[in-house]
């Protein structure tokens, strides 16, 4: 009976559905809701599991989206010009790293050394007005580069949890990340979310700087949606050195970045 009922609101047309949602709170929509985008629960786990440690379990990861997506079904408006799925990734994306952050699931000891390693590719490339080599950083922080390589690795989980930072905070649904500016950079309201485009030239231009490799790595996994394998495939080199080129590429762009957040519109 159910299934049947949802697939007559297969034929009808969202936008439709939603206002009708929004104005009763019909159960039956808001359930057809949740079947039709949980997906997306599983693809942004997915996502956000690369680079997890093994003790992060993908089945609590999709846990905490879950909570994310009956969050984004609850606080959608269809008026504001936003597709659902965009709205929805943010939202489920959020849910989970709030999660993370709650149950401090980095050990402090990582935590401190990727702070460490992004501070110092910061100040060289200040200095130096160029990008970083990792020889540099080695001498810098006082280790080898096989020594820098697997500290890379061990940073990776607190990279893309680096890219969930707020850069806009207007109401609860004008917030922005860095990584909502990298996979959406289309899909904004113009309307609500003007200071954003400021943002998200910054972020673009900053992009634009990383040294090659580095650059395809964000390009190849933000806009084009390749897995690290498949990105390793297409640079010929092994997963974990994926790994480590997106590590260090977020770390120029959060310290690139850093010293413009301070001034921008609260």
């Amino acid at each position: 009976m159910k299934k049947s009922k949802f697939a007559e609101y297969d034929q009808q047309d969202e936008e439709k559905l939603w206002k009708e949602y929004k104005k009763s709170e019909n159960q039956e929509i808001r359930e057809y809701f949740i079947e039709k985008y949980s997906p997306l629960v599983k693809y942004v786990a997915g996502k956000i599991s690369t680079g997890m440690p093994q003790s992060v379990e993908f089945d609590d990861l999709i846990s905490y989206g879950v909570f994310g997506l009956l969050d984004a079904i609850n606080k959608f408006d269809i008026d504001r010009g936003i597709k659902f799925k965009t709205y929805a990734m943010t939202r489920i994306r959020g849910a989970i790293f709030d999660e993370l952050r709650s149950i401090d699931w980095i050990p402090r000891s990582i935590r401190q050394k990727a702070k460490q390693m992004e501070q110092i590719i910061s100040d060289l490339e200040n200095k130096l007005g160029r990008p970083v080599e990792d020889i540099e950083i080695a001498q810098e922080m006082g280790i080898s580069e096989e020594e820098l390589q697997e500290l890379m690795l061990q940073v990776s989980g607190t990279s893309v949890v680096s890219l969930n930072d707020i850069w806009y905070l207007g109401d609860d649904n004008d917030e922005v990340s860095i990584i909502e500016t990298l996979e959406s950079p289309s899909n904004m309201n113009p309307d609500v979310l003007i200071e954003k485009e400021e943002i998200k030239d910054i972020i673009v231009a900053a992009i634009k700087k990383l040294p090659d490799k580095e650059k395809k790595v964000i390009v190849l996994y933000y806009y084009e949606d390749l897995t690290l394998k498949e990105i390793g495939q297409v640079l010929e080199v092994t997963e974990s050195r994926v790994s480590q080129l997106h590590t260090k590429a977020i770390m120029r762009l959060r310290g690139r970045l850093a010293r413009i957040k301070s001034h921008l519109p609260r």
